[in-house]
């Protein structure tokens, strides 16, 4: 999906194929030493997390580690109960849903992990690790209609099919990813949700991979949820960007608009890190520094959970949450710097 159709989303044009409102997710940690009848503690995952997905896009998901990229991820695929919030996927809702449900929807929304090897069970061959599903959801199908899907998938995603019966300790790293993405793709899925995908590889083989997923997303129509910590990959895989801090989305819009003109001062940050290939200019650029560290997520700051680390804060941000305020293509959380609501 190109950047001028994300510009013209709305509700009369396209309906989302995923839509996450105000999602929390949290666990209960027991201290160290605490008694049994001590309450535990509860850490905040993900507090509040709202956006769409539409067909045929990739969203990326960017911020440090601890900031619960990949918990959303989990939640949004119910790898992980969330506690409150909506989450829709084609109209229905998927929180709180049975797991007979939830079992019939995970065949369109489907996984790949950041570790390509540990995510592989080493005891079975590749083509039984992605003849899996297949197995699993359409157990009528014939031996031979299994072997066929398999290996047509493995040679989608760059594989031979005389490999099909060798284990996943006799492939590379990207290789192993590439099984990954097959496994992913055999029931044929609506959403690929791409935790770190590439951040396992060395660079040359992250660029083969990014290119793999954008020719099998434009050829079978997929929506991807591309979670990343390179804001370079992010930039040039994404259509729409979403920035989270501390389990909060702080900023979301269209690729150009947050990499053109990152308004909140943790996104300004991020930016300001990115490496330029122009030497010059990489030398002559400022970066901002945070100070401080993440705060815990047991124990958040109140108001604005970013206020701590912000060069900006004042007496007002203890006192009020920032909510995503703007225009459909660029919404930011935050009470000094914000986008012009209309577009």
């Amino acid at each position: 999906m190109t950047i001028s159709n994300i510009e013209t989303h709305n509700s009369s044009v396209q309906a989302p194929l995923l839509k996450v409102q105000n999602v929390h997710t949290t666990f209960d940690i027991k201290r160290k030493g605490s008694y049994f009848w001590q309450k535990p503690d509860t850490l905040k995952a993900v507090d509040g997390v709202s956006f769409e997905l539409f067909a045929g896009e990739t969203l990326g998901v960017v911020g440090e580690s601890g900031c619960g990229k990949s918990t959303l991820a989990r939640t949004i695929i119910g790898l992980v109960r969330a506690n409150s919030g909506s989450i829709q996927f084609a109209d229905e809702e998927m929180v709180g849903a049975s797991k007979k449900t939830m079992r019939l929807k995970r065949k369109d929304i489907q996984m790949i992990f950041q570790d390509p090897l540990a995510s592989l069970n080493p005891r079975m061959t590749v083509g039984d690790i992605i003849a899996e599903p297949l197995r699993t959801y359409y157990p009528q199908m014939k031996k031979s209609e299994v072997q066929g899907e398999v290996r047509t998938l493995m040679k989608k995603v760059g594989l031979l099919s005389n490999q099909i019966n060798r284990y996943p300790h006799e492939f590379s790293g990207g290789q192993c990813q590439r099984i990954g993405i097959a496994r992913a793709l055999i029931l044929k899925p609506k959403i690929i949700i791409c935790d770190e995908p590439v951040s396992a590889l060395d660079v040359s083989i992250q660029a083969q991979v990014i290119n793999l997923l954008q020719d099998i997303q434009q050829e079978m129509g997929l929506a991807l949820i591309f979670i990343a910590h390179d804001l370079s990959v992010i930039k040039h895989i994404a259509d729409r960007v979403l920035v989270m801090y501390l389990g909060h989305a702080v900023e979301l819009g269209i690729n150009k608009a947050v990499y053109g003109n990152p308004t909140h001062p943790y996104t300004q940050a991020l930016m300001s890190a990115v490496p330029l290939p122009d030497p010059i200019a990489e030398r002559n650029k400022t970066i901002q520094l945070l100070e401080g560290d993440l705060p815990s997520p047991i124990n958040p700051p109140s108001g604005c959970v970013f206020r701590t680390r912000c060069p900006l804060a004042d007496e007002e941000c203890p006192q009020i949450k920032p909510v995503l305020e703007g225009n459909l293509n660029h919404r930011v959380a935050c009470l000094k710097n914000k986008v012009e609501t209309t577009q």
